[in-house]
Parts: structure tokens; C-alpha cells; sequence
């Protein structure tokens, strides 16, 4: 049956539309003032499309040795941190998901208690500098390695798995570590695809925690960078040859901002495929 549609579900339409042109729209203004000409930025000419299509930005980006390492510890602490996170919420979200666990009502509930109530920023930093992480790169990893909203999502989906293929694992000689390794992991691929990105994309985007926990500007993160070039116009002028500087290094902002934005982005297509089925298994209880 042919649905009709209503003025609700034009309504609806045009909202997205509008919401995603004002989503997308930052980034293809951005995208052609890096790509134009400094003469048809400094005149304002630019909008939609590049005018005097040129590189020179770009070059400029990539030819800073600070953007291209804080580029290089970024996808570190990525890495690094996605992996450890994954490891540290799959196993904690599964020993809490099984009825056999052993204080499992009042492990959840202090988890929560972090969800409503947490230290704070000084007591976070206090604890960071007490366990010696200051200045290092495990700083940026080690405390988010669990993020108690991801770490409920990832249990409700260990509880849908049925008891059977755990009774049937250990029939077969499987430890606790075997069932979990062997049957629980390869079946979680949705949820861990689907976490592994929030994660990724809260480390990616990290700026508070290098701005309070890292002073050697060797191991700053790409935010940090672009913070300094954005807000403080931190690029090193020396790089930039030409009279129109003003204009050049307005288009060497934008230029760095895409820079750092577009790796993220283009993660998701990838994982689209498990995004969805992931966070609805992880978010509705069987």
C-alpha cells in the first residue's frame, strides 16, 4: 500500500535538507577558500566553488614539521587508545553480563555512580600526576580507557548472546577465557565496530587532555596544533612567501582544519555497514 505522504513528512524533509546544508556547507566554504587564490579571498569572491585553484596552502600545511608530527601522535593515540579501550570494555562489559559473576549488582552500580558524579577535572589531574603520566602518552590513553555509557552499551549485547553457546563451549573443554575469546568476540563485531568508533573519534578530538596533561609540545595531538593556529595564529610566519600573507594564512587555517577533520570522517563509510546494527543490539535489552 502506497503510503501518502502528509504535510508532517514534507515538514520533515525540508528540516533535513536545511540541517544538512548547514552541516555540510562549513566544510565546502572551507574546502574552497583553501583551494582559491589569496586575490579572490582577500575580495571575498569565494563561496561556493574555488576561484584561481591553487595548492599552495596545502603545500604550506604539510611542509610544517609540527603539523605533521602532532599528525603522527594523534593516529598513536588512536591506535593505541581504541585498541586498549576496546580490550578493557569488551572484557569488564562480558565478566559483568554473565549471571554467574560474583558482586555484579554492586560493580554495575558503582559504574553508574561515575555517570552521575565524577572527581572533577583537579582530581583527575591529581590522580594522573600520581601515577607518574604526566607529560607522557599514555596520559592520553590510560584515562579514558573505559567509558561507562560505552561499557553498559557493550553488556547489554553480551547479555543477548545465549547461555547455550557458553554451556556448549565448555562442553567442548573451553575455559571462561575461551568462551569469551572464541565465541563472544567473533559475534561482536557490530557492537565492537560500533564502540571502537566512539572511541576513536573521542581520542581523535582529545584537546582538553593534551591542554592539562602534556607540556612537550613533541607530543601535542593535531587539536592542540590547530588550537594554537586557529585562536593564536600560531603558524610559523617564516613559511609563508608572498604579499598577501593575511589572506594566505587565513586559507592556511581553513586548510589545516580540513586537514585534521577529513581522516575521521572518512572512517565511517568503512564501518557504516556495522553502525547501526551495533548500537541497536547494544541498546536494546532482550
Amino acid at each position: 500500500m502506497k503510503h501518502k505522504k502528509t504535510w508532517f513528512d514534507y515538514f520533515n524533509i525540508f528540516f533535513m535538507i536545511c540541517l544538512c546544508i548547514s552541516m555540510i556547507y562549513p566544510f565546502i566554504y572551507m574546502g574552497a577558500i583553501s583551494l582559491s587564490s589569496d586575490v579572490f579571498v582577500l575580495q571575498g569572491k569565494v563561496h561556493l566553488w574555488p576561484k584561481g585553484f591553487t595548492t599552495k596552502t596545502y603545500e604550506q600545511v604539510f611542509a610544517d614539521e609540527r603539523i605533521l608530527r602532532s599528525y603522527w601522535n594523534t593516529i598513536v593515540y588512536v591506535v593505541v587508545g581504541t585498541s586498549i579501550s576496546l580490550i578493557t570494555t569488551s572484557m569488564g562489559a562480558y565478566a559483568l553480563s554473565r549471571k554467574k559473576m560474583i558482586w555484579k549488582k554492586q560493580l554495575s552500580f558503582f559504574i553508574v555512580f561515575t555517570m552521575l558524579f565524577n572527581g572533577g577535572m583537579i582530581p583527575t589531574y591529581l590522580v594522573v600526576k600520581g601515577l607518574g603520566l604526566l607529560n607522557t602518552m599514555w596520559a592520553m590513553v590510560l584515562p579514558y580507557a573505559i567509558s561507562a555509557y560505552n561499557f553498559f552499551v557493550m553488556r547489554t549485547f553480551f547479555n543477548n548472546i545465549p547461555e547455550e553457546l557458553e554451556d556448549a563451549g565448555k562442553v567442548d573443554g573451553l575455559s571462561d577465557w575461551g568462551v569469551f575469546w572464541r565465541i563472544a568476540m567473533p559475534l561482536s563485531k557490530p557492537v565492537l565496530a560500533t564502540i571502537g568508533l566512539f572511541y576513536a573519534v573521542y581520542i581523535w578530538n582529545n584537546f582538553m587532555g593534551a591542554l592539562l596533561y602534556l607540556r612537550d609540545s613533541d607530543l601535542w595531538p593535531l587539536q592542540m596544533i590547530l588550537r594554537n593556529i586557529v585562536f593564536q595564529n600560531g603558524f610559523d610566519q617564516d613559511n609563508i612567501t608572498g604579499t598577501d600573507t593575511v589572506a594566505l594564512a587565513e586559507s592556511i587555517k581553513y586548510a589545516t582544519i580540513l586537514v585534521s577533520t577529513i581522516p575521521i570522517l572518512c572512517v565511517y563509510p568503512f564501518i557504516q555497514k556495522y553502525f547501526v546494527k551495533g548500537a541497536m543490539l547494544g541498546s536494546v535489552k532482550g
